[in-house]
């Protein structure tokens, strides 16, 4: 787990920085991400190994579900860095693009990636509930800056900025239900009170 966290957060950052630098990342990403795919299929073997083996009781097995929701989002962290980077080649040049809101969001979503690394590794309900605040702030930037983009005078600017912007508001969803699984963990309880 530990692992495809810090694969995960290289992941992001490598496809972030690539996107508003103008490098092309997308191979490298790609390699990262489907070994993020490895170890979620190695988690799922060694959790499937100790509900057999061991019979565990209520508390471990909803740390067992958790393991097994928190891997999966971690793949999905290294999908969306690699989707990011396929923007990147794709569209090519963006040096024109003025990216405000998606280096604001870029700081943003690395934080959240390394709360919620924190807050599963620690089983720390407070870092949990930041998760959910830095999600609805996401959620708002992403609100407020799509419909902008539609009166963009660059097409291809908006229509990258677009895609990177929905990437990024995935990411935060998942980050967020991370922090879900740490309350579940932890309380027994999906949602905080």
């Amino acid at each position: 787990m530990e692992k495809m966290g810090s694969l995960s957060l290289e992941c992001i950052n490598m496809a972030l920085d690539s996107y508003l630098e103008g490098r092309n990342v997308h191979h490298e990403t790609r390699r990262i991400s489907q070994e993020i795919m490895g170890l979620y299929d190695e988690v799922g073997n060694l959790t499937f190994d100790m509900i057999l083996r061991y019979q565990p009781v209520a508390s471990d097995f909803r740390l067992i579900r958790s393991c097994l929701e928190v891997s999966y989002g971690f793949t999905r962290f290294g999908r969306y860095a690699y989707d990011i980077s396929i923007v990147r080649d794709m569209f090519g040049d963006l040096s024109e693009c003025r990216n405000e809101v998606i280096y604001t969001l870029s700081g943003e979503i690395k934080h959240m990636i390394n709360l919620a690394i924190q807050c599963f590794a620690t089983l720390d309900l407070e870092k949990a509930k930041q998760l959910r605040t830095d999600e609805d702030l996401v959620d708002k930037y992403y609100n407020k800056h799509l419909p902008m983009l539609i009166n963009s005078n660059t097409v291809k600017c908006a229509l990258a900025d677009a895609l990177v912007l929905r990437y990024l508001e995935r990411i935060a969803d998942h980050a967020a239900f991370m922090g879900e699984s740490v309350n579940y963990v932890v309380t027994g309880q999906r949602r905080f009170q």
